[in-house]
């Protein structure tokens, strides 16, 4: 019997330096352009740099850095043509996932997705909004059972949550999501084509809004708000 490959200790660390480094980029902790210092990093996890390395090849596979001659590695910054690019990418895979998806759809489910819909309705802020938001659409479409393609949808959501909390960092207004309820209940009454149709529209849905940059200007900035 072929024996598994062990891990070694220094993919564990990396792994643990791109997931928590992912998630301050995700959040906006850590700004479009900003510079991801090797030293204060392996300082910070008590690592050596093979692994931080490692771990900006990873953000950076991921989309979330840059290496940029001169400058160093920076977190990558992103515009309106990024955005477009995630939604239409979005659009094509969960429209994929729910069609094989719906044979396997139960009450159950669809109780949940509902729930998932009021809580965002409730939410206070972006980042209540946006779990609950990801939270149906992941309802929706992970029985599909095709776990490759729940892999790449749920990576798009990461993206689009980036875009989000950098867009409305602030501001944020309660909104009731009427794409939501239709897709739930066209898929209640078996109206499977009518809620492709909606989730396709929905999930291409791009806001905007102005944000103040650190030089006290403004620009537009831009999100998926479905």
């Amino acid at each position: 019997m072929a024996k598994t490959p062990k891990t070694k200790p220094e993919d564990t660390i990396a792994s643990k330096i791109s997931r928590m480094l992912a998630e301050r980029i995700v959040r906006g902790e850590l700004a479009p352009g900003a510079r991801l210092r090797q030293d204060h990093v392996a300082e910070e996890f008590g690592a050596s740099h093979v692994p931080v390395r490692e771990a900006f090849r990873r953000l950076e596979a991921q989309g979330l850095a840059v290496s940029i001659p001169r400058r160093g590695v920076r977190v990558a910054d992103f515009g309106l043509s990024d955005v477009q690019e995630v939604a239409e990418m979005r659009a094509a895979l969960e429209v994929l996932a729910l069609r094989h998806a719906i044979p396997n759809m139960t009450a159950a489910i669809l109780d949940e997705a509902e729930a998932a819909t009021l809580a965002g309705d409730r939410a206070m802020d972006v980042r209540q909004w946006e779990e609950a938001n990801r939270r149906f659409h992941r309802l929706i479409t992970a029985p599909c059972a095709m776990p490759r393609l729940m892999e790449a949808i749920d990576g798009l959501h990461a993206a689009s949550a980036r875009f989000l909390f950098s867009a409305w960092r602030a501001g944020w207004e309660r909104r009731t999501d009427t794409d939501h309820r239709a897709i739930i209940e066209a898929i209640r009454e078996n109206r499977h084509d009518e809620a492709i149709r909606i989730l396709t529209g929905h999930v291409q849905w791009i806001g905007r809004t102005a944000i103040r940059t650190p030089m006290g200007t403004t620009r537009d900035a831009f999100a998926i708000v479905g």
